[in-house]
């Protein structure tokens, strides 16, 4: 069992993937904690693993090698519908492409996630209601994704994820298909979860975006080649998102 107090930990993680002589290691035997309330960056060029990190700390990929705990458990050894079941519970996921259902309101979408974990339709549209206000939304809830714009649809993604309260919330490159002002938007909501206590992993291109970290977590080769505190959390939500506004 694990002895730490980190939401999320990773021991020897590794994943390979191809056969034979084209196998090759996106991740290489990393170790990782991620405490209650914190919020890592993680950064590197493309292709070097970071976006697998973040789906085998989710379970949405299963390790080759290594261990992955999350909310206290460890999760590479669960079954599927166990696995399914703690993610639901413990995770949320906001993706570049947001892919939210395009045949479903603002609202219908935040409400899904509910719904599936098992709670009654009147608690989804509660907990929706509270989230896409939270969020400014409330004017654009019955709106279908096509009808919003790209930072609306991003913040309607954000609301989903936390839908089931979830001790962990997972970004993958959130802001990628975002303008700056939109990119602006977001980092907005980013900085009150964090405000909050929420415990976020973005995984990012953008510098601007993950001076808005905690800690920044530098990737190369499916390996951390640097692992740096940042100067507080203030400062960095501040310096980010005047670098963004300038």
């Amino acid at each position: 069992m694990s002895v730490t107090s980190a939401v999320a930990e990773a021991r020897g993680l590794t994943k390979v993937h191809g056969r034979g002589e084209s196998r090759v290691p996106a991740v290489d035997a990393v170790d990782l904690e991620v405490p209650e309330g914190q919020t890592l960056a993680v950064m590197g060029p493309s292709g070097c693993g970071k976006s697998t990190l973040l789906h085998l700390l989710g379970g949405l990929e299963r390790p080759t090698k290594g261990e992955v705990w999350l909310a206290g458990r460890r999760v590479d050894t669960l079954s599927e519908r166990a696995l399914a079941r703690l993610r639901r519970r413990s995770v949320g996921f906001v993706f570049q492409a947001f892919h939210l259902v395009e045949e479903l309101s603002a609202a219908e979408n935040v409400e899904l996630p509910v719904l599936l974990a098992g709670h009654s339709r009147r608690e989804a549209r509660r907990r929706a209601r509270l989230l896409l206000d939270r969020f400014g939304l409330t004017a654009r809830a019955r709106h279908l994704p096509s009808e919003l714009s790209g930072g609306q649809r991003q913040r309607v993604a954000v609301a989903r994820a936390l839908a089931n309260e979830p001790r962990l919330v997972l970004a993958d490159e959130p802001t990628g298909n975002l303008d700056s002002a939109a990119t602006l938007d977001v980092l907005r909501v980013f900085e009150d979860l964090r405000a909050a206590g929420q415990t976020l992993v973005i995984v990012t291109h953008d510098e601007r975006v993950a001076a808005t970290a905690d800690r920044l977590i530098s990737m190369r080769d499916g390996m951390f080649v640097d692992d740096t505190r940042l100067t507080g959390a203030a400062t960095g939500w501040l310096g980010g998102l005047a670098g963004l506004e300038g």
